[in-house]
């Protein structure tokens, strides 16, 4: 054991319930937020990194986690942005020849507090039972009932909006500036792989901040319009759905990703709600009703769209489904280019089987362009 002087530590859930472990390393530490659990078996340092999980507490059910180390290039995000982490066991020692620093290492870079030898089979089974909810991490553990009362002071997921948190402050540019499509991006907690996925496929893309107005992006001039995945409760997004709903009236092809989808269905007067356990993890199983084919997914979200209402709306059709549960995992206008998945078909990490999805986006634009020259 590299520490024999660890902490003794807990994680003490909004109803009351304590777990305990130990912290990572010889630290003393405290930390609020969203208790979710991801179930994927790599991909961690991703999965720290994206800023859809900005605000939660991350319970990994992988019993090993830090064991092939961290790689600089391997981010989502400049920063980690999950609250902090709830492990089995944690890995000191890495052996992954890539890797250029240990996970311990990563995590004190970014501040993180974590903790360790957690019975998380019972965590999760229990989070899974009775909903996901607030949660404090700490070494504190004779100050149950001062932490009691700060963690009653976080507020909930539900309301909460999170957006303007992990956004970029000023426009930036992806890909080549002299391509010959540009897709203009709304930044409501965009992942570093959907950027590369989009510029790969030989798009300049601009990167706008999560209020811009519609006006200000159509004045770039784009051939489509992107919504990207983030954090949060979709409905406080007042200025990105009147965004949303100027990229569907452009006439322009649309997508959105995750949050970007929940946008979109706003905008379309359809509502969200929270889960009762979102979707983490990376082998979650849609159903592509159009073709009929199966794909295997990374997911990460905690709100949903209602699909009676979606099933109700005459403008919209269901295109995907989550085979574990029948939620809403994709939607397309029937009289519009516009089209979103609840997933991440950019995956990092995860399977790649949902990638065609950015070619449909760029067919999309390319069909759309030469209408455009015809009329």
């Amino acid at each position: 054991m590299k520490y024999q002087t660890r902490k003794k530590a807990l994680i003490l859930l909004a109803d009351g319930t304590i777990f305990y472990g130990k912290s990572v390393g010889d630290k003393e530490g405290t930390a609020f937020g969203e208790v979710c659990f991801n179930t994927g078996m790599t991909g961690y340092q991703e999965i720290f990194t994206d800023p859809s999980y900005f605000g939660q507490i991350m319970v990994t059910t992988n019993a090993h986690i830090g064991n092939y180390g961290t790689v600089a290039e391997e981010v989502e995000s400049d920063s980690i942005k999950i609250s902090g982490l709830v492990c089995r066991n944690f890995s000191y020692n890495y052996s992954r020849p890539r890797a250029d620093k240990s996970l311990e290492g990563f995590l004190d870079d970014n501040g993180l507090f974590a903790i360790s030898d957690v019975d998380t089979r019972a965590l999760v089974s229990y989070i899974r039972d009775n909903g996901a909810m607030n949660a404090v991490i700490s070494t504190e553990v004779d100050n149950i009932e001062g932490l009691k009362k700060q963690l009653a002071e976080v507020p909930s997921m539900e309301g909460l909006e999170l957006a303007s948190k992990v956004s970029t402050k000023e426009p930036y540019y992806v890909g080549d500036e002299n391509a010959s499509i540009k897709i203009a991006a709304l930044d409501i907690g965009i992942k570093k792989n959907i950027l590369r996925n989009l510029a790969k496929r030989g798009g300049y893309i601009k990167v706008f901040p999560y209020n811009t107005s519609f006006p200000e992006m159509e004045a770039w001039a784009p051939d489509g319009y992107f919504i990207s995945n983030g954090p949060g409760d979709p409905e406080p997004l007042t200025e990105a759905i009147e965004t949303s709903k100027g990229m569907i009236h452009s006439g322009k092809p649309v997508f959105g990703i995750c949050l970007g989808h929940q946008v979109i269905a706003l905008a379309n007067g359809v509502s969200t709600y929270k889960m009762h356990n979102g979707h983490r993890g990376i082998n979650h199983p849609i159903l592509n009703l159009l073709t009929g084919k199966g794909e295997i997914t990374s997911q990460n979200h905690g709100f949903a769209i209602n699909r009676e209402e979606t099933e109700a709306n005459e403008s919209l059709e269901i295109t995907h489904v989550h085979l574990n549960d029948q939620t809403v995992a994709g939607i397309r206008m029937k009289d519009k280019n516009v089209f979103s998945v609840q997933y991440h078909p950019e995956a990092s990490p995860g399977p790649h089987d949902a990638e065609y999805l950015f070619d449909q986006f760029y067919e999309m634009i390319e069909n759309n362009s030469v209408e455009m020259a015809k009329s």
